[in-house]
């Protein structure tokens, strides 16, 4: 009762009542409770505050998240708007339907993240914006929200690189002390890559075609599994990995994609073949259009997961081994980080399991809500870089997205900026002279060159792969259940 009587004598107090009272947040939101409440009404009343404040914002491809994270880790209040719905009943995401509804909820989400954080836009020391890559619109909206408070309430604004911030959350929850591996598996990517410094990465292995997410979409897509009962509002990878633990992966057989080829990039176009097949067959067999659902839809499912989680085991099985060989990493006490939309699949972390058990490394996961997109990791992302005194910009005159390589505008934009980039690599190889970079491997890599008005993280690229590693059938792996 005193504290009460303490607290509502302060006029902050009842202005965030009065806000609390009318305000209902309609989107998926995370409230830390009365704790939360109780700090809020703390840090307004007495104005103790943490010594760095960041924003985070991401819109890279079809969820609106914001965030607001202290110094010391501490996550004080977040949103989420998700797509997830009106994407499942068209089939795909549409890039200008996802800007449109990122449009339609980016200030609402921002304000309801304040509001549960109790922090105001003048008591935060940055702004911290995903700024590459992803889809051109969708990108857009972000920054150009993102810009306009920056310019409003004259703060340092920083460009985050959405890949550099998945695999950087594992330090917002574990002490990970740099070096370390991580594997970052989503709808978009799948990149093997040592984690050198905040900013500072060496690039191991990537997918030369699709990525996992993407696959497990599409051949949930072609299972027509939104017309499942148990599926219909899940999402093409969730869909799979919910059927497979209902199926036999052994009818099935899809086969392990590179099995002979010494590195460590992916490529699951080829299984994404194989499944189609699979699955014309037996229409062909039940008497069956496309669009109806297989009386074998479980076993196909649980066919290509298994088949998607050994590629995944074999290709990074390969890179620990590589990174022990060469001394990238010491054998003492070595992580492996995953993240990404893809490792909140339980099937393919048992997968890893099992390979960082046979290695001795430590594998660490994120809890799945910071494996999807959201606003953590970008603020998150923020913190380290204020930390580290890196890409903290005070002005944005020229500051721009960088959409993912092979979207329409991201094309034009390269044809475009073709003199710029080739002055960046005359610069970039006069300039290597890190273990393992190559003129080959720059020319090889399809990750975008650093940009001059936007920071990156400094992508090393390492060539030095042998032939005599093993070849990593990881007959482990295949006994999954």
């Amino acid at each position: 009762m005193f504290w009460v009587q303490f607290f509502s004598r302060h006029a902050s107090v009842q202005k965030i009542l009065a806000i609390s009272s009318v305000t209902r947040c309609t989107s998926k939101s995370v409230k830390h409770g009365q704790s939360a409440w109780l700090r809020s009404i703390f840090f307004n009343s007495v104005k103790y505050y943490p010594t760095k404040l960041v924003l985070g914002i991401e819109t890279s491809c079809d969820d609106t998240a914001a965030a607001v994270v202290d110094d010391t880790g501490k996550i004080l209040g977040e949103a989420l708007h998700s797509q997830n719905e009106v994407h499942l009943k068209t089939g795909g995401i549409i890039p200008p339907v996802a800007q449109q509804l990122h449009r339609e909820n980016i200030e609402r989400i921002v304000k309801e993240t304040l509001c549960v954080s109790g922090i105001s836009l003048d008591e935060l020391s940055a702004v911290a914006t995903t700024v590459k890559p992803g889809l051109a619109l969708s990108l857009g909206v972000g920054l150009e929200y993102s810009l306009k408070l920056v310019d409003k309430y004259k703060k340092p604004f920083i460009p985050i690189h959405h890949m550099e911030a998945h695999a950087l959350t594992i330090r917002l929850i574990n002490q990970v002390e740099f070096p370390f591996l991580v594997l970052l598996i989503s709808g978009g990517h799948c990149i093997l890559v040592v984690a050198q410094g905040v900013s500072d990465f060496l690039l191991l292995g990537q997918s030369v075609d699709i990525a996992p997410g993407d696959m497990l979409d599409k051949v949930a897509r072609r299972l027509s599994l939104t017309k499942h009962p148990e599926c219909c509002r899940m999402s093409g990878g969730k869909a799979i990995e919910h059927l497979a633990q209902q199926g036999n992966r052994l009818h099935y057989e899809l086969g392990a994609p590179m099995r002979h080829h010494p590195n460590c990039n992916f490529s699951f176009s080829g299984l994404r073949s194989k499944a189609t097949r699979i699955i014309m067959q037996k229409e062909k067999e039940e008497g069956l259009q496309e669009g109806h659902l297989l009386s074998c839809v479980t076993d196909i499912a649980a066919a290509v997961q298994h088949a998607v989680a050994l590629h995944i085991a074999q290709r990074t099985h390969r890179a620990i081994l590589f990174c022990i060989k060469s001394g990238i990493l010491s054998q003492t006490n070595a992580t492996l980080v995953v993240s990404g939309g893809v490792a909140s699949n339980q099937y393919i972390r048992r997968a890893l399991q099992i390979v960082t058990d046979a290695t001795n490394f430590n594998l660490l996961c994120p809890p799945p809500r910071l494996c999807t997109d959201n606003g953590v990791m970008i603020a998150w992302n923020g913190i380290e870089r204020m930390r580290a005194g890196s890409g903290v910009l005070h002005s944005t005159d020229g500051i721009r997205y960088e959409p993912k390589q092979g979207d329409p505008e991201d094309k034009a934009r390269r044809n475009k900026d073709s003199i710029m980039l080739a002055k960046e690599i005359m610069i970039l190889q006069s300039d290597r002279t890190e273990i393992g970079t190559t003129s080959a491997a720059l020319s090889e890599t399809r990750h975008p060159l650093p940009s001059p008005i936007s920071p990156t993280p400094r992508l090393k690229h390492s060539n030095q792969w042998t032939e005599d590693l093993p070849s990593n059938d990881l007959e482990a792996a295949r006994d999954l259940t």
